[in-house]
């Protein structure tokens, strides 16, 4: 029974270096992503029964993840008592403060609704197919695909701002 018990932390611990990234990417600061990362490594602990071997416990993993983080935005945007953005501390020094592109693309990414950002860092940053992000995120492949679009959308325009087109029709007509 130990060496199984083993065998579950190895296949766990080999996972961190991957849960690390997209915490980092979720949260926006070291800290938050090391507060994800340790509640998702305590929910896995404490619901392993439910993971079924065999299948992918990296997907098992950013879904409870996902969750968690989630559950976190929820909380906060119903907490009357969360400071105002203007309290909030200043941003800690980030090494790359160098690359103004880089900044632009993590202030375009905290930008994103948590939906867009959780699809596009799966599929571009972790990788995963659009079927596996669906089935992380728990909705249908097409609400992947339109999320993607809208999420690469919004951050090409972060990152460059409207098209002529855009500016001058701001609207999109709709058929009727």
């Amino acid at each position: 029974m130990i060496d199984g018990a083993a065998k579950d932390v190895a296949q766990i611990l080999g996972h961190i270096p991957a849960l690390r990234r997209y915490a980092r990417l979720l949260a926006g600061d070291a800290a938050a992503a090391d507060d994800l990362v340790q509640d998702t490594l305590e929910r896995a602990c404490a619901k392993w029964s439910m993971w079924r071997p065999g299948t992918d416990l990296r997907a098992w993993l950013m879904t409870l993840m996902h969750n968690i983080f989630l559950n976190r935005v929820r909380d906060w945007r119903h907490d009357d008592g969360h400071a105002a953005l203007e309290d909030a501390p200043e941003p800690a020094h980030e090494p790359m403060a160098h690359a103004p592109e880089m900044l632009d693309l993590h202030r375009a990414l905290d930008r994103l609704t948590p939906a867009l950002r959780s699809a596009l860092l799966l599929v571009t940053v972790e990788e995963y197919t659009y079927a596996e992000a669906a089935e992380i995120l728990q909705v249908p492949i097409g609400t992947i695909m339109s999320r993607l679009h809208r999420a690469r959308e919004t951050v090409r325009v972060l990152m460059e701002g409207p098209t002529d087109a855009q500016r001058t029709h701001p609207l999109h007509l709709v058929k009727r």
